[in-house]
């Protein structure tokens, strides 16, 4: 159990590595709402909604497996020198990343 203390785990995930896999979803989405629109028109709009169901049910597995590869490809982890000081994790955070406190 010792041998955990050895390594250093980062995520070096970022808002801008997802930003496109939303977009794609976004445009599916809204293709399908077209697609739903077209159909409203005819005799029968449950069929519409179900277009709109049938792609968000296909499409929110895809999605989902996009996110988690995404996030797994970005983590890290990196052997740390034992002779090295250990760093506490409100050090190693940029000072940019810090949480805000309260004045008082």
């Amino acid at each position: 159990m010792n041998n955990i203390e050895r390594y250093r785990v980062t995520c070096t995930l970022s808002f801008g590595d997802i930003y496109g896999q939303i977009i794609v979803w976004l445009i599916v989405l809204f293709i399908s709402l077209a697609a739903a629109m077209a159909l409203m028109g005819a005799s029968r709009p449950v069929y519409a909604l179900a277009t709109v169901g049938l792609v968000l049910v296909l499409s929110l597995p895809f999605l989902l497996f996009a996110f988690v590869t995404t996030l797994l490809n970005h983590i890290e982890f990196a052997a740390v020198d034992p002779a090295e000081k250990p760093q506490t994790a409100a050090a190693s955070v940029p000072a940019s990343q810090r949480p805000v406190q309260a004045a008082g």
